[in-house]
């Protein structure tokens, strides 16, 4: 009998079964005993439901496999047992969901909802509002009405605030939140924190980072070190309360760390470039080139500009209308130096590009499979279809739209986060005094009132509000976790499974007849990096990099998501590609231990082996 387990990630639930968190656990065997052969028309008849009747229909010819006129052989050429192989295939999927009917109890929130009872210190973008920063009641009510029921129709009556107003009218795929999937934990069994509440110190810091990612949105990342603003920006963040003692942010801020992330002190989000070279180095899709250049957006004063910066455009768009101005695009391709070019990948990227572009560069350098991988050892196999370059490139779809789901449940029925372009006009309306004035705005931390940030913004703007990248700002969906996080959080686990991530990677590109990349500060070219610590950049170090890259990119730079809604999306997204790897582990006919080194730092086994 063979086991699945994953170290480190299993602990019990409160039905006594297994779930995933941080401890440590012993491998848990996975009973397979097969029960007995099936017959030919036992196989037919468990097929199930519909596809049963529509077999039986004749909506599926079966002559061509049943009918003996149509062939002339008798058996393949393998005597394969199908018998016991389809009770095989059956005892696993129910060995499997067994081991994942897990009940983690109801999820807390972070208390917004009962503190604020005008509902301002939670999520209402594309609903009706009374006032800036104020939802209409009971339009927000009609949304949690509808997530309470479960009821598509009760969805349709969501009482939004521009009906038929345009895409950004309407929000964004809600039912997605209670949709089932049938490998790796459900979405309801992963486990986060609740977002900070909107009134806490922590969310205060976050959205004084968000004001600074959009003063500095132009300026390209290798001139931060000498940067007048950007120096500013680290004196201003260096005072926030709500940074001491946070390990999500790399502390004391410098103008080297500026805007990274971080899951222990050192690790390789803050190390080399600020961009990961997954995002810079040039590859092939098969055959056709990607020279890893795209289209960004123009910059402030060049043609672009900023958006959602005057109450009546804000309201317009918050409401789910639209305001009418449009994209600057620069004619010219560019590599990302900046945040601005971050946000413009973000805006269009598909749900899991960069991690399959990841992929691509990986293979393309020659990058060696995990150590595990039982195929490095083989004289007479090569891996394919299982555990090679096919099976990679698959399985990245896959797990992306696994944690997609995780993330909506936690967005849409545990946290209700509001997005930062909320809480900027909780900060226009405390420090205007707005009528009617939202009771979460006289509960924000004192922290945002005096940093050094506002005066440049009210100068800049006649606003408070929170300058945004995009006409539309954020989707119509809460801020905690992020789609992007999550997503980049899953692909890049995966990507550990399948590659050595203890790998450096400058022997690889070197080898290649390239180095370590930066982009010049017009991104038309890419320079070689002379930093100090070239050297000792490895494939999980720029993995993690990457995740951050396009989360903040979609966050920080753009103004979109709070930087502890990224930090917990990539656990997040790492705890759902662990599940769904335990769980596809007996799938594989080769025995394999592989181990991953996780973003905190710790290793996760993956095994189908006692």
């Amino acid at each position: 009998m063979k086991t699945s387990s994953v170290s480190n990630e299993k602990k019990k639930g409160n039905d006594g079964k297994s779930r995933h968190s941080n401890g440590n656990a012993a491998k848990v065997p996975v009973d397979r005993s097969a029960p007995a052969p099936l017959t030919r028309r036992n196989f037919l008849g468990s097929v199930g439901g519909v596809a049963t009747l529509a077999i039986a229909a004749g909506s599926i010819p079966l002559e061509p496999l049943f009918d003996e006129k149509h062939s002339v052989v008798g058996a393949a050429v393998v005597d394969y047992q199908p018998a016991a192989r389809a009770a095989a295939s059956r005892n696993y999927r129910t060995s499997t969901a067994k081991d994942e009917h897990i009940n983690v109890g109801v999820q807390p929130d972070n208390g917004d909802t009962l503190s604020f009872t005008d509902f301002s210190g939670s999520f209402s973008k594309g609903l009706q509002h009374d006032g800036l920063g104020v939802p209409n009641a009971a339009s927000w009510l009609s949304l949690k009405y509808a997530l309470q029921s479960g009821r598509h129709s009760d969805y349709e009556k969501i009482i939004v605030g521009t009906p038929g107003g345009g895409p950004n009218s309407k929000l964004n795929g809600p039912q997605a939140c209670v949709a089932f999937d049938l490998e790796g934990l459900d979405s309801h069994a992963v486990v986060i924190p609740p977002a900070p509440s909107v009134a806490s110190a922590q969310t205060a810091a976050e959205a004084i980072e968000h004001y600074w990612g959009a003063l500095l949105a132009d300026i390209p990342f290798t001139q931060y070190p000498t940067n007048s603003l950007v120096a500013q920006a680290v004196t201003d963040m260096n005072q926030l309360s709500g940074l001491k003692g946070n390990n999500q942010y790399p502390f004391p801020v410098t103008p080297q760390n500026l805007f990274r992330g971080q899951f222990f002190e050192g690790d390789g989000n803050v190390l080399g470039p600020y961009i990961s070279q997954f995002l810079v180095q040039p590859t092939f899709f098969g055959a056709q080139p990607l020279s890893q250049q795209y289209q960004t957006f123009l910059p402030v004063g060049g043609g672009g500009t900023n958006f959602m910066t005057s109450v009546n455009e804000y309201q317009t768009v918050q409401n789910g209308g639209d305001s009418g101005r449009q994209l600057g695009f620069d004619s010219t391709f560019r590599f990302v130096r900046n945040g601005r070019d971050l946000a413009a990948y973000t805006h269009v990227d598909v749900l899991y590009q960069a991690y399959f572009v990841a992929f691509l560069v990986l293979a393309g350098m020659g990058a060696p499979p995990n150590p595990g991988n039982p195929y490095i050892h083989s004289a007479a196999e090569k891996a394919f279809a299982t555990l090679g370059g096919p099976d990679v490139a698959g399985s990245i779809a896959e797990i992306a739209t696994r944690a997609l789901k995780a993330s909506w449940f936690h967005k849409w029925i545990v946290n209700m986060r509001l997005r930062p372009e909320e809480y900027g006009a909780l900060v226009h309306a405390k420090l205007m005094n707005t009528k009617p004035f939202p009771q979460a705005a006289g509960a924000l931390h004192k922290d945002v009132s005096q940093s050094a940030a506002l005066p440049i913004i009210f100068s800049t703007y006649g606003s408070y509000l929170l300058p945004q990248a995009f006409p539309e700002g954020s989707p119509t969906h809460p801020c905690y976790p992020t789609g992007h996080g999550t997503v980049g959080g899953a692909c890049c686990t995966l990507l550990k499974f399948f590659f050595d991530g203890s790998q450096q990677i400058r022997p690889l590109l070197t080898a290649a007849g390239r180095d370590v990349f930066v982009p010049s500060t017009d991104g038309l070219s890419l320079n070689t990096y002379t930093g100090a610590d070239r050297n000792g950049l490895d494939i999980n170090g720029e993995l993690n990099k990457l995740a951050y890259n396009i989360s903040f990119g979609h966050g920080i730079h753009a103004g979109i998501h709070f930087r502890s809604s990224t930090y917990w999306s990539i656990l997040l997204g790492e705890q759902v590609a662990l599940s769904v790897l335990q769980d596809r582990a007996e799938s594989y006919n080769e025995p394999f231990t592989i181990s991953i080194t996780k973003f905190d730092g710790t290793t996760a086994i993956i095994s189908n082996q006692r």
